[in-house]
Formats: C-alpha cells, structure tokens, sequence
C-alpha cells in the first residue's frame, strides 16, 4: 500500500523509524510531544501536524509509536486524537509496546469508524530502529496485513504476522521475557567468572562459539564488560513491560518462575537504585556492585 503515512511519537525508536519511512518516499507528516525531532524531520522533508487528529486526517496509514498503554490510548481516543480525524477506510499501526487487553479494545473502537488497527511492536532496540532492522511482530486483520507491509518493509526486515488482534502484544510479551531473563543470566554468568577469576571477556568469547551464544550475549555481554549503559533501551521501559509481561501470564494461568526474579530485578533497578534511565543491560549493576 503506498499513500500518505503520519507517525506519532518520535523518541529513541520512532525518530529513526520515521526516517526510514520518509527514506522509502512515503509521504510524511509527524506529530510528537518533544518539539525537536519534530523540527528536524520537517527540515529533511516530512510535513508538521499539531495534534493527532490534524494527522489522522491527512494520512493513510497511521503509524504510533508510544511509550506506554495509557499514551496510546489518550492518542488514539482522546478528545483529538486519531479517532477524531481518520477516515473511514484508513490503517492505524501501533507499533508501541503495551497491554493486549487494552489494544484488542482500542482496535474494537476503531473498527467502529471502519478504521482498521493492527498492533505491531518491534524488537531490536535502537540500533535495530536505526539500521531498519527490527523484528516486527503483528497482530491483526490478514487484509489490512498486507496493506500495511510495505510500511513496516521500510522500517523491518524480519516482519511476522502471528495472528488476530492483540497477538503482536502477546508475542512481544514473550520476546520481552526472554530478553530480561536473558540479560539477568548473562550478566549472572559473566560476575560468577570476575568473582572466580577467571577473565569474563575470555569466558564471553567462549560462550559465543557455543550453545549459550546469543545476539544479548553478543551486545548486552559486551556492554557489561565495558560497564556502559547508556541507554538503547531503558530499563524503566523494561520495567514496564515486566509488567505486561507478569498481567499476561496471570490472565493466561502460565507460570513464569524464572521472569519472576528477573521482574523483581527490574524493580530493584529502577526504584531502589535510581537507574531506571539506564541501559537494561544494567541489571548487571545490581550484581557486581557497581
């Protein structure tokens, strides 16, 4: 589908999903609350609206990319917000990470104004944000799927249609639990090496090679060895999503011993050691005393 796109919300992740799209020749217009990167497309060619329902009605397609459920849903359904201004007939991409419940919701109010939603949240950090390389997990409609694919082409390479509404939030639930009890276990592996004396570079180029190679291992292992954390992807964020994470697994009956510690190791970092803007690679910090 080619058409006008509008994008809302351009942070760590969105401003350079943003550019991709307006790399890719789409026709753009932006909106976000930070009056900066808002500017700076504007400068490289994307139009300006001054709210979302400006927005919604000079686009197509409607990308957001939001930090949390309740920013999504005041985007989407506020006074002017994107329900305000979409025409019937147009996409809504919500590619945020936030609670299924409420996104299976959002997209029933949609649906109502002959608006379709697909939820569409990503994996990759920014770096992945910045490459247009991220992973993208997609829920929703198999018609208003296939509309929206050359939009998330321009911004992913590895892009997965898993099911109905709701199901993009759910698998990036998983994808998210995987990551913090990865990063946990690294981080666990790599004090349990300097506390032995064994050099943790050494016993990460190791683990490469093997079983216990991963992309977190690789990036994230890295990271700790150099002890810098600045922020691809905050760990209050993290924390957030441990969040989701825990909600979903309640409502599904599934046990989650093990992202259970990992959740309290988030919360830990964030409140008690006031790190929350750090990179979520500093759950290391808890354990070596940094």
């Amino acid at each position: 589908m080619g058409g006008r796109v509008g994008f809302i919300g351009l942070g760590i992740m969105g401003a350079p999903m943003a550019r991709h799209l307006l790399a890719a020749g789409f026709p753009l217009t932006v909106h976000s609350r930070s009056p900066g990167p808002v500017d700076a497309l504007v400068e490289a060619g994307a139009g300006r609206a001054s709210s979302p329902a400006e927005l919604a009605l000079t686009s197509d397609v409607v990308v957001t990319m939001l930090p949390d459920t309740p920013d999504v849903e005041h985007v989407m359904l506020g006074d002017d917000g994107v329900i305000a201004g979409a025409a019937a007939g147009s996409l809504v991409i919500d590619m945020s990470t936030i609670d299924p419940g409420p996104t299976r919701a959002i997209a029933a109010q949609l649906a109502a104004r002959d608006v379709d939603m697909l939820d569409a949240p990503v994996s990759g950090g920014e770096r992945g944000a910045i490459d247009g390389t991220l992973s993208i997990m997609v829920g929703g409609a198999d018609e208003a799927f296939a509309r929206a694919t050359p939009v998330l082409q321009a911004m992913g390479k590895n892009i997965v249609h898993v099911g109905p509404s709701g199901a993009g939030q759910i698998t990036k639930a998983c994808n998210q639990l995987v990551v913090a009890a990865t990063i946990e276990t690294v981080a666990e592996a790599l004090v349990l090496a300097e506390r032995s004396g064994v050099d943790a570079a050494k016993v990460r180029e190791a683990l490469l090679g093997g079983l216990a190679g991963s992309k977190i291992l690789e990036v994230h292992g890295q990271r700790m060895l150099d002890r810098a954390f600045e922020p691809g992807f905050r760990a209050r964020l993290h924390r957030k999503d441990a969040r989701i994470v825990l909600d979903a697994a309640r409502a599904a009956g599934s046990p989650i011993p093990a992202f259970e510690v990992v959740a309290a190791q988030l919360d830990r970092l964030v409140d008690d050691a006031d790190r929350g803007d750090l990179d979520h690679s500093a759950l290391f910090t808890l354990l070596d005393g940094a």
